[in-house]
């Protein structure tokens, strides 16, 4: 297929809208700053937003870790260490939160900084939890797929076991029958 020039340029700013609106879609807002307050579990937390008056439920963008278990639900291996590890990691310390828009189950999809550290990244890299394929978007994406294939080959958290099931997967098998 022959392509004019006005057709090229015209195609091109198609292509670069859609890129920049997906990079945007996780940067346009302002970080707000906060304490964690509670960690729910390894892809959750609450933060106390400073100079507001309100706590927001923060569901870090882009990983999945294991399941925890619930009253009527078994839970999955590692889910009580990735907890542990998100905990160590920012319970009680000030950071940045930059949200995406999104909700899920009343929560806020966010993007958790501390000194300039990406947290969700860093539980990726941990090994205590999946790279979220599904939702994930650039310029986020490549970071934390290598990431979760460098904690794997590494043996790290979830990947000592030779095989986990990622969250997705053992919620579809075993909590919805």
């Amino acid at each position: 297929m022959f392509l004019n020039k006005y057709t090229t340029a015209a195609l091109s700013s198609v292509i670069f809208f859609f890129l920049v609106s997906g990079m945007i879609s996780c940067s346009a807002q302002s970080p707000l700053k906060g304490e964690v307050i509670r960690v729910t579990d390894g892809d959750t937390v609450v933060i106390a937003i400073e100079k507001g008056d309100r706590d927001i439920t923060c569901r870090l963008y882009g990983i999945d870790s294991p399941e925890k278990p619930t009253r009527d639900r078994r839970g999955q291996p590692y889910s009580k260490e990735a907890g542990q590890e998100l905990k160590q990691l920012v319970f009680a310390q000030n950071v940045e939160v930059i949200t995406t828009g999104e909700k899920t189950h009343g929560r806020e999809v966010c993007i958790i900084k501390k000194d300039g550290m990406d947290i969700n990244l860093e539980m990726v890299r941990r090994g205590y939890a999946w790279a979220y394929r599904k939702h994930l978007k650039s310029p986020y994406a490549s970071a934390y797929i290598e990431a979760e294939k460098k904690a794997r080959v590494q043996g790290l958290g979830i990947w000592q076991e030779s095989n986990p099931l990622p969250p997705w997967e053992f919620k579809r098998r075993h909590w919805r029958k």
